[in-house]
């Protein structure tokens, strides 16, 4: 499987050194260019629950086969240079630096060891999900989720029913807690990279993130202790907690350092390769992610990945995946970039008020909707653009549509175990170790349950945090 997929990129960025890039004309597209995205949808989630073994054993053909679908669509249709120029744009300046971020934080945080036997309560629960939450803006939601999903489970471990705890360690760590800077999501950057000022989410968005996390929080408590009042826990007496491979933490302070100076140095540097443009901070930030991860596996004993039960495959799966939906969505994002002439200008008259002003509660809604099922990052992307794109405006006047945009974009990435990369990257983890999670639409059930009546509760309330700004 990664040969193929490996040729298939060398092929790819050959053939585009040979062609002239044309662009995508996402006017000119409708609504089945969609269907192949639906379709490594539908197989994320359906595949584990249907068909299991072929699904795991074959994943990454399936994955494949959807992608080159899209790309021999694109061919036939609108050209092989715009197909190729699109295929390489998006895997090297898109794709690439997303799971090398990805990588880097999962590599990093798998050698850290938090050592120590937790005993299970309600309140050992709730305070490493408070904690995660707490930490996920300031070392991102990948590195939250890496460090403390593995002591969550160990403290778990003897409890019969504990799939509960990871649904709402997602919900919480790897979503809700990265609202408050560019560092903790990557829609956040996204914006952050087009002007949004670093502390502007902290200062805007801090009170709603408060209510949400904290809203969740008083149901969790209540679901986990319904769950320990009809189970039966084996009493262990708690071991001392410690911590090892602590490098890591400074090794974790590079990626965010790297991240920060790719948006803030701009030395004019760019390389054009196969009709891709290549700023020079963006590729020594890549570069650094890439040293961090490597320096990790130098300095950390191997022991302590032993004993956290790190292992390549969750990383491996998530790669594989959400390559294939980077590709397959192509067409979709291009459609939305269309606008008014697109295949989904409804959208663009579904967040405009009528008196012609922006809707903000469907800004809201709708790059929450989409970000469930989409990639947050580029959904966040196309929102923005479609409010204006001028960041200055969206942080003055419009602030209440920019924090439409961020929370969708970074809430309700929740909804899904694709909204966000480490919701994924969670549930292989626990799946690998033995714990039985939700289905796909299982997860969704409960997840819904969960966010969508808080999120009609922000949109309602008469002072509503969403509407209008404190």
């Amino acid at each position: 499987m990664n040969r193929q997929v490996y040729l298939f990129v060398l092929c790819a960025v050959f053939c585009s050194s040979e062609c002239a890039a044309s662009g995508l004309d996402g006017e000119s597209m409708t609504w089945p260019w969609s269907l192949p995205f639906a379709g490594i949808l539908l197989s994320i989630a359906i595949g584990p629950l249907l068909f299991s073994k072929v699904w795991h054993g074959h994943y990454g053909k399936i994955a494949l086969g959807w992608a080159v679908l899209v790309l021999a669509c694109l061919a036939i249709f609108n050209g092989l240079p715009a197909a190729l120029e699109a295929f390489v744009q998006t895997v090297f300046q898109e794709y690439l630096s997303f799971i090398l971020l990805l990588f880097a934080l999962y590599t990093v945080a798998g050698g850290i060891l938090v050592t120590g036997q937790i005993k299970a309560s309600l309140w050992t629960n709730s305070g490493i999900l408070a904690l995660g939450t707490s930490i996920a803006s300031v070392i991102g939601t990948t590195g939250a989720a890496m460090i403390l999903i593995r002591p969550l489970m160990r403290a778990n471990e003897s409890r019969s029913r504990k799939a509960h705890v990871i649904v709402f360690f997602i919900i919480l760590v790897a979503n809700i807690g990265g609202a408050l800077t560019p560092l903790g999501d990557p829609p956040l950057f996204i914006g952050f990279l087009h002007g949004v000022g670093f502390f502007w989410p902290a200062k805007n968005l801090w009170l709603q993130t408060s209510i949400v996390a904290l809203l969740v929080l008083a149901i969790f408590l209540a679901v986990d202790a319904w769950q320990f009042r009809n189970e039966r826990v084996p009493q262990r007496a708690s071991v001392r907690v410690g911590m090892s491979g602590k490098v890591n933490f400074f090794l974790i302070a590079i990626i965010i350092a790297a991240m920060l100076a790719s948006a803030a140095w701009k030395p004019g540097i760019a390389f054009n390769v196969s009709g891709s443009h290549f700023e020079l901070q963006n590729l020594v930030r890549d570069g650094v992610f890439i040293a961090a991860a490597l320096a990790s596996l130098w300095l950390t004993p191997e022991e302590h990945r032993v004993a956290n039960g790190f292992s390549w495959e969750p990383i491996r799966e998530v790669a594989i995946l959400f390559a294939a939906i980077f590709v397959t969505v192509i067409p979709v994002e291009a459609m939305l970039r269309a606008g008014p002439n697109g295949a989904f200008a409804f959208l663009l008259q579904a967040v405009t008020a009528p008196g012609g002003g922006p809707n903000e509660a469907a800004y809201f809604w709708l790059t929450g909707a989409l970000s469930a099922f989409l990639d947050n990052a580029p959904t966040y992307l196309v929102f923005f653009e479609l409010a204006g794109g001028n960041a200055k405006e969206l942080m003055g006047p419009h602030a209440g549509t920019l924090a439409s945009i961020s929370m969708g974009a970074v809430y309700m990435g929740a909804l899904t175990y694709i909204g966000n990369a480490p919701n994924f990257m969670i549930y292989a983890i626990a799946e690998e170790n033995e714990i039985r999670m939700p289905s796909f639409f299982g997860y969704m059930l409960w997840a819904g349950l969960v966010l969508v009546p808080l999120f009609a509760l922000l949109t309602l309330l008469p002072i509503s945090p969403l509407l209008k700004l404190w």
